[in-house]
């Protein structure tokens, strides 16, 4: 097919429950949650031999350990994590320049103009398995498609440590007789608040929806489910975008489920700050602005942001931005979360400690401490130190 895209969507399978397995060779095998133990804590993470037992991430933590009483729970260690999710794409970034990240574990790779060098989708899918389990000693999932919708659907079919590829010849309908049959939860955009809407204009499969023409979705589900009606029928022209540092630091993960307690939110987004702050010093870079990503089950996404009075790169500054940021927004009404990121966006002009005729003592406090912090992160490892819950 002329203009015919080979797009990779790799996902780390369960990253942060992978990770903690990995650094103790005790919890191998056995069923680990990451997450905190205080009554409002959610699951971060649930490892397979939990999700055995029904727990997965965003469950509240206290019903994950009713399900699996003998599990480990694991204190999330974002620091850790940023590491090993930085390499992960440095070797997806060897596949092709054009990688998308969407989380600290899973990102696309449009890998079109690589096959000369690399070989087709599954060669290079191939690559990235090995590369990651020999460099990551972890396992990573991709799913191969002619574009992002289907790649990312592609990677959940045969989880974990799997390869899914899907047709790519949009026009003979090969690839929407493979989407068919799968359930209209699994659309972008159909969450728990909306999948009633579509049950009962009888759309219950990507079939059903395939079948119905544009001025029925219209009428009967509104402007935005033409738009999925598109990618039922395996259509999506979206491009794979690009992140450049240029433009800032940030770090964003999806929930498995909806996340309906605000505190457990506030708790990742904590975590995913820090990552990215130690990031931005790690380049010279200060923040001027702190933006929040909020994201709920029917891909709605709002966005927060605040800017500082001058630029820093101070951890303890940037978290208590990013978490004014986000309860500005849930103090307003709170709704069930499924995506939280932070960008956090540089100051051009700035270079991180540069000299001011007043310094504050309190600053320069915080900013020896951080280079403290992150010096002993680099020679020790990220998971060697980490800040208290304040």
């Amino acid at each position: 097919m002329p203009g015919a895209r080979t797009i990779l969507h790799a996902d780390l399978d369960a990253f942060f429950a992978s990770v903690e397995q990995l650094d103790d060779p005790a919890l191998r095998g056995r069923p680990v949650l990451v997450g905190g133990r205080s009554p409002r804590s959610v699951v971060a993470a649930a490892s397979y031999e939990a999700r055995a037992f029904g727990c997965r991430s965003a469950m509240p933590m206290a019903r994950a350990l009713a399900l699996c009483p003998n599990a480990h729970v694991a204190r999330p260690r974002f620091a850790r994590y940023s590491g090993l999710s930085a390499r992960f794409m440095e070797i997806l970034g060897r596949c092709s320049p054009l990688v998308e990240p969407l989380s600290v574990d899973e990102a696309f790779v449009d890998c079109t103009g690589s096959a000369r060098l690399l070989g087709d989708g599954r060669a290079i899918a191939g690559r990235v398995r090995a590369s990651v389990r020999e460099a990551l000693g972890l396992t990573v999932s991709v799913g191969i498609g002619p574009n992002k919708f289907v790649a990312k659907l592609a990677s959940d079919m045969r989880k974990p440590d799997g390869v899914t590829e899907a047709p790519a010849d949009v026009p003979h309908g090969t690839l929407a007789a493979w989407l068919a049959p799968l359930p209209i939860e699994r659309m972008w955009g159909v969450g728990p608040r909306s999948v009633g809407a579509f049950h009962a204009a009888g759309v219950r499969t990507f079939a059903d929806l395939q079948r119905m023409d544009e001025a029925a979705v219209r009428a009967r589900l509104g402007e935005h489910a033409v738009a999925m009606r598109a990618r039922a029928l395996g259509i999506d022209d979206r491009a794979v975008e690009v992140e450049h540092e240029a433009k800032g630091f940030g770090h964003e993960t999806t929930f498995d489920e909806d996340v309906a307690d605000p505190e457990g939110v506030e708790d990742v987004l904590r975590g995913l700050t820090e990552s990215a702050a130690m990031r931005m010093r790690a380049a010279g870079a200060a923040a001027r602005t702190v933006t929040v990503k909020i994201r709920f089950g029917d891909f709605e996404t709002v966005t927060r942001s605040r800017t500082l009075d001058e630029p820093s790169d101070a951890t303890l500054v940037l978290v208590r931005t990013a978490r004014e940021a986000f309860r500005a927004w849930s103090s307003q009404g709170f709704v069930p979360v499924r995506l939280v990121g932070v960008r956090l966006g540089r100051d051009g002009d700035h270079v991180a400690g540069g000299a001011s005729l007043f310094p504050d003592p309190a600053a320069e406090r915080q900013r020896a401490l951080d280079r403290v912090a992150d010096a002993v992160a680099r020679r020790f490892g990220k998971d060697s130190i980490g800040r208290g819950r304040v």
